[in-house]
């Protein structure tokens, strides 16, 4: 008996380290003491939790949302993204129209077209990750390309090796003939080339490519065989990597997708697409982080710009203008933001502007609403009812003198005062500015007429 037992605790104790990491509980539970944490093998967006500086501790967690790994396959599948191998032949778009066919979703979106006859790298955005598409789009590619020389090269692999060269950096290109795109001079960026080899019998060289979103490697083959002195054309075209995912992460093909499909609708099993798909979150583990507050986060999913009560964590590095992830405590993307401070301010004020929003991921009410429930909102509410201030929270002629002992109502009519202020400042100004230019007009006249005399 000892035996089996011994038996099953191993299996258990393998399967643990093994398995998913969805069977695993990431949540950061809200505390007064800041306790170690080993967080380097955590998942997605909560890796080296530990590492971030701390602004509070302090909060009360509300039991809405999950981990991203731990959604229900509905909603794992409304947040996935898929790192597609491209087969030959058909378009981007059909190759994700037929995705949506498949998956019998409502939307899909891609990472950026490739050519029919190009394969590799497709990241391809169901539901709700299709708001990252966009940024997806703009980000570096990398490509494996075929070129055909169309005689010997002087000097062969040398040569070669040397055009490649030469052709990094801004350089001018055309879109080819056949193109989705209008046909007019445009500026792209090549950050590096390598040529990998190249076959001097047959004159076809291969060669890495990392370049800007954009590029038409079509173009740089013929570019590099009018440097050759040969001309030349493309071959062949596979992409290696596209933003954040390259060949190595979690790469299917559309066998894969198909048969988890059906593997789930005859097995009820989730296993296989769970594989596949993978977490919008994914795409944004290089981005800065900022650990919000749970009653925040509707407020965000609304529009609001996260302010620092609401903040909880934030990374090293942070600069005024820069691109921030907002994330819950469980792991989930909520917004991308722009920063508005840095992160040695964050760290000192006590009141101001953390980030403002580019784009919500996050679906509105996933969380409850908690803004508008404070003692001095609610009393707001009732001066708004009772006709006592305006539909906006401002004071109006209703308005009773010790109304304005609150706050809120205070800075409404100090708003307001301001404003009369601001005005009457602006009549000044004209006034002088008129006066200023008639004393002007005066000393022209004096000048004149004392030229006159001298004359």
């Amino acid at each position: 008996m000892g035996d089996v037992k011994k038996s099953k605790k191993s299996k258990s104790s393998s399967s643990a380290e093994d398995g998913g990491q969805e069977d695993v509980d990431y949540t950061i539970q809200p505390s007064s003491v800041t306790p170690a944490l080993d967080t380097s093998k955590w998942p997605l967006l909560l890796k080296n939790y530990d590492q971030l500086n701390i602004r509070s501790a302090h909060y009360t967690p509300i039991p809405c949302g999950m981990s991203p790994l731990k959604r229900s396959l509905q909603e794992y599948l409304r947040y996935g993204v898929i790192n597609l191998d491209k087969p030959a032949n058909p378009s981007s778009h059909e190759v994700v129209a037929w995705i949506k066919r498949m998956l019998r979703v409502e939307k899909t979106g891609h990472s950026g077209t490739l050519d029919p006859k190009v394969t590799g790298c497709l990241i391809v955005c169901i539901d709700r990750a299709t708001r990252l598409v966009k940024a997806q789009q703009s980000a570096g590619k990398e490509y494996v390309s075929i070129v055909r020389f169309h005689s010997e090269v002087q000097d062969g692999t040398a040569a070669v090796a040397k055009a490649l060269e030469t052709l990094t950096g801004a350089l001018f290109q055309r879109p080819p003939l056949i193109s989705a795109v209008k046909r007019q001079l445009r500026i792209r960026t090549i950050y590096e080339t390598k040529l990998l080899e190249y076959d001097e019998n047959r004159h076809l060289g291969v060669f890495w490519v990392s370049c800007e979103a954009g590029t038409y490697i079509r173009t740089l083959c013929v570019h590099l065989g009018l440097l050759v002195g040969t001309g030349g054309h493309m071959q062949e075209l596979r992409r290696v990597r596209s933003g954040i995912m390259s060949e190595n992460t979690n790469l299917c093909s559309m066998h894969d997708l198909l048969d988890a499909q059906y593997l789930y609708d005859t097995m009820k099993d989730e296993s296989y697409l769970r594989r596949i798909i993978m977490p919008l979150e994914v795409l944004l583990t290089n981005y800065k982080r900022v650990v919000v507050k749970d009653s925040a986060v509707n407020a965000i999913c609304y529009g609001a710009k996260l302010m620092i009560p609401g903040l909880l964590r934030f990374a090293d590095g942070i600069e005024v203008n820069d691109e921030v992830v907002m994330i819950t405590t469980k792991g989930e993307a909520i917004a991308i933001g722009i920063a508005q401070m840095t992160t040695s301010v964050m760290a000192t004020v006590d009141h101001g502007v953390v980030a403002k929003i580019k784009r919500v991921i996050m679906e509105r009410d996933t969380y409850p609403r908690r803004w508008g429930l404070g003692p001095i909102a609610q009393k707001k509410k009732a001066l708004v009812k009772e006709g006592k201030l305006d539909k906006y929270g401002r004071a109006n002629a209703n308005t009773p003198a010790d109304a304005f002992t609150e706050t809120s109502v205070k800075v409404a009519g100090e708003e307001t005062e301001a404003k009369v202020a601001k005005e009457e400042k602006k009549k000044k100004k004209k006034k002088s500015s008129t006066g200023s230019g008639s004393d002007e007009d005066l000393k022209q006249a004096k000048k004149k007429s004392k030229n006159k005399e001298e004359a």
